[in-house]
């Protein structure tokens, strides 16, 4: 389906006010109605292209993943071995996330709100993130479809990789002991 430009920016400018305000005050900071307001469209306009604040945060998620492929594409993680080079890629996610914590957290939070309209989108960002695990596992830069024993080890290292991030948004640890842990959980994983 084709969209205008016009309309291409308008979300583009509503996703940017969304992270904006998230960066200030977090989850609650993105009430739809002053996103609208700062973005210059009017509430139903918002509406056409997000359903809810979790959708327009999952949104800014996958912008982010779009970044992290970028610089993934031209700095590919870096190591002799699939576990330093998955560590590094793991490392490297983590400190670009967690540099916006409010941000992250907010994004965090609406990825494992269960909305089922938002299931699709939460996949695509796990594929995503697989395609770039699997790049690191294999010592070649950017997106790598992903194998069968990549897709195992990916999903266990995403798990750990998530479970520790939701830690480190409701302040159980520091972002170095997400690193540290999804570096064991490689260690055990490749390194037996």
């Amino acid at each position: 389906m084709f969209q205008s430009p016009a309309v291409d920016e308008r979300a583009r400018r509503i996703v940017e006010t969304a992270v904006e305000l998230a960066e200030k005050g977090g989850f609650e900071a993105v009430r739809l109605r002053d996103v609208a307001a700062y973005s210059g469209v009017a509430l139903g306009t918002l509406y056409r292209h997000f359903r809810s604040k979790e959708d327009l945060l999952v949104a800014a998620l996958a912008d982010q993943v779009g970044q992290l492929e970028a610089r993934m594409t031209a700095h590919p993680a870096d190591g002799p071995s699939a576990n330093e080079r998955v560590c590094s890629f793991f490392a490297t996610a983590t400190l670009g996330l967690c540099g916006k914590p409010m941000l992250a957290k907010a994004m965090l939070r609406a990825m494992s709100s269960g909305q089922p309209e938002l299931t699709e989108k939460v996949a695509s960002f796990h594929g995503r993130i697989s395609q770039l695990v699997a790049a690191a596992l294999r010592g070649n830069g950017g997106l790598t479809t992903p194998g069968p024993a990549d897709n195992g080890v990916g999903l266990v290292l995403q798990a750990v990789w998530f479970t520790s991030l939701v830690g480190w948004g409701g302040g159980l640890h520091d972002r170095s002991t997400v690193i540290e842990q999804v570096r064991e959980a490689a260690e055990l994983i490749l390194d037996s």
